[in-house]
């Protein structure tokens, strides 16, 4: 009977540990193995870190070097800007004052004084849930008869997959039920929790093995709050993302196929779920060393906030306004850590991606969580222009794990010799969350801003580097792990595949690499000591 659920136990599992961010009241309360990880060091931790900390306890201890103020653009659910550790690192649009209601600047947003959130409207409203793209295609099929058949082929798949997915996890929560009812008809305990069962005592063979069975499940990580949560966010793909009847954009008001309908949203940065931009702000630009909660990667750095992704699939429209919007208001480096099946309006975003080119920006863009290579199936926004040519000034970022074994390549990560840069710590990595709370968060969405950070750390010291240079040093200066010679291919642990097939550099992102080749390349023409 115990055996028959084995499937559904794993399925849990892998909620709990790669769920985003579930909250945590304070940075204790999570496992410290995983705290600031990423800014660590394999010849000094036993980790594969990103040498942040070397850099900062080697090269830049004494340094009297010059430092630029970075601006690095979030493009993303929504941040935190009170968060305890984003103090002092949000961005400030100094030409706007406050509140008045008016567009001070000229830049076509009322008081954007941190930022511009393109999924509201003027009267404060936002949009928290989104449908897939897939269902917004066959539900508007006229408009795109060439992806409809395989968008219709999505959404089935989809809809089925996620019925069925949802019986089965209520059916484990019934057995979970079924197994405590009968612990307490036998002993009188009820059990809440993992400390519950240590009151359970019994000489009943069924009795110990109800109790056996309950404590591998909490020993997985399992909670009964865990699971709800999953069923709930299951249930959001039949009541939100797969339903065809639900039409969120009705509330911000504008036409999302005209990308000259640009005055819409508001100024609430935040939004009504803030929580997987806020982890990505604080992999960024989190205070270090503070004694509060996590180290960001970039000292010198702030954060303008962009709201243009739900919870579902972002608008290509959306997309490109906010790279422009970015590009616009002095953003050095924009992080975007979304990504979806299709992109119906993809001129939209290329014009934005090439304007950014042009005005010298860097895109860094999360590989997705897919466990599929990307050279194969493509996750949008990508830095392909649909002439074929590609952006100069886009890095594209899979997931690392914490040790130098054949997991190395996170499991779920996408991957792509053409189609990814590079690789970042993205598995079990301690984040900021909101309301001054932290969790552990995986996925390509928290290695992108490990990227990020570096990238801004590498301007904010030689801010003459040009996107196209830092791209270049990040994936020359990449760690190229020799052993173990082959690992688990992300999505099919039962392959083995060298990491250096993974990637165009075959490499993992190095903070300690990456400063020493841009001290080479640039020179210390002020004579500043690095």
């Amino acid at each position: 009977m115990l055996k028959r659920f084995s499937i559904l136990i794993l399925l849990v599992f892998f909620f709990q540990q790669f769920s985003a961010f579930s909250q945590s009241t304070t940075i204790d309360q999570l496992d410290q193995t995983y705290l600031n990880w990423y800014n660590k060091d394999l010849s000094g931790n036993g980790v594969m870190g990103t040498s942040v900390e070397k850099v900062y306890d080697g090269l830049l201890k004494d340094s009297t070097k010059t430092r630029k103020k970075v601006i690095v653009a979030v493009i993303d659910s929504g941040v935190d800007i009170e968060h305890e550790d984003l103090k002092g690192k949000v961005w400030v649009n100094t030409d706007e004052i406050a509140g008045n209601g008016i567009d001070d600047d000229g830049n076509g947003y009322v008081d954007d004084i941190h930022g511009w959130n393109f999924l509201g409207n003027a009267n404060g409203e936002n949009i928290g849930h989104e449908n897939m793209e897939f269902t917004r295609i066959i539900r508007d099929s006229a408009s795109y008869p060439s992806l409809y058949e395989d968008a219709l082929s999505m959404y089935e798949e989809e809809l089925n997959a996620k019925a069925k997915e949802i019986e089965n996890l209520t059916k484990f929560q019934n057995y979970i039920f079924s197994i405590k009812t009968f612990i307490y008809t036998s002993t009188g305990v009820v059990v809440a929790n993992a400390e519950d069962l240590d009151k359970v005592e019994s000489t009943s063979s069924q009795v110990l093995e109800a109790k056996k069975f309950l404590k591998e499940r909490y020993d997985m990580g399992f909670t009964e709050e865990a699971l709800e949560e999953y069923i709930e966010h299951m249930n959001s793909y039949t009541k939100y993302y797969l339903n065809k009847e639900y039409h969120a954009r009705d509330l911000v008001g504008d036409n999302p196929a005209d990308i000259n309908d640009r005055n819409y949203g508001n100024a609430d940065v935040k939004g009504p779920d803030a929580q997987h931009g806020t982890g990505v702000a604080s992999i960024i630009a989190a205070n270090r060393n503070e004694g509060i909660g996590i180290d960001g990667i970039a000292t010198s750095v702030e954060i303008m906030s962009i709201r243009s992704t739900p919870d579902g699939d972002e608008r290509d429209k959306d997309v490109a306004l906010a790279i422009m919007y970015a590009v616009d208001n002095g953003a050095d480096i924009i992080n975007m850590s979304f990504g979806k099946d299709f992109s119906p309006q993809k001129e939209f975003v290329d014009q934005a991606v090439k304007y950014a080119e042009e005005k010298g920006v860097l895109l860094v863009h999360a590989a997705g969580n897919d466990g599929a290579n990307i050279d194969v199936t493509e996750n949008y926004p990508t830095a392909r222009y649909i002439n074929n040519e590609r952006a100069s000034n886009w890095i594209e970022v899979g997931a690392s794990s914490i040790a130098l074994d054949e997991q190395l390549a996170a499991s779920f990560s996408n991957y792509g010799q053409h189609n990814v840069d590079l690789f970042a710590p993205g598995h079990d990595v301690i984040s900021a969350d909101t309301t001054n709370t932290y969790s552990k968060v995986s996925g390509t969405s928290i290695a992108a801003p490990v990227v990020t950070g570096i990238a801004a750390l590498l301007l904010s010291y030689y801010p003459d580097l040009s996107p196209q240079e830092i791209k270049d040093i990040l994936m020359t200066t990449s760690y190229k792990p020799k052993k173990p010679k082959k690992i688990e291919l992300p999505g099919d642990d039962k392959k083995k595949v060298k990491f250096k097939e993974l990637s165009k550099s075959g490499g993992i992102v190095n903070a300690y690499e990456a400063m020493l080749e841009a001290e080479k390349r640039q020179g210390n023409s002020k004579g500043d000591k690095l």
